[in-house]
């Protein structure tokens, strides 16, 4: 069972998190509705450092994907 003191701290620097960075929370949310995330669909992702090197990478949603996002859900 996870430590409630560890959960309350986590917390805290969850809100600091979406205070910092607002957009993000919300494209998460929109991302998560139904239909948005299918079999096929493709994510890609961007990492650009301070001295501007850039880090890119896709990937294609598969059924076990899927299966796997449920689940994380479901944690709730």
């Amino acid at each position: 069972m996870p430590n409630p003191m560890e959960i309350m701290k986590l917390m805290g620097m969850w809100n600091t998190f979406k205070s910092n960075h607002p957009k993000f929370p919300k494209f998460m949310a929109a991302a998560a509705q139904p239909g948005v995330i299918t079999e096929d669909t493709i994510l890609e992702m961007k990492i650009t450092t301070p001295d501007g090197r850039t880090m890119e990478t896709n990937l294609k949603i598969t059924a076990s994907d899927l299966e796997m996002i449920q689940q994380l859900k479901n944690i709730r």
